[in-house]
């Protein structure tokens, strides 16, 4: 989906999502929509983060 699992982890730390990895697997699994709309709020995160850092 166009991110590391690190870089991933970073954004939900970013965005203030706190879920594990078996939760994050589940949803993967039984619901794609779901994990779909968690992954865009961490790459958003990642993004607004790297173009704050970019403007400092």
């Amino acid at each position: 989906r166009g991110l590391t699992y690190s870089r991933f982890m970073e954004g939900l730390k970013a965005a203030n999502i706190d879920l594990d990895r078996k939760v994050l697997a589940d949803l993967a699994v039984s619901d794609e929509k779901a994990f779909d709309a968690i992954f865009a709020q961490a790459k958003k995160a990642i993004e607004s983060k790297d173009g704050a850092a970019l403007r400092a």
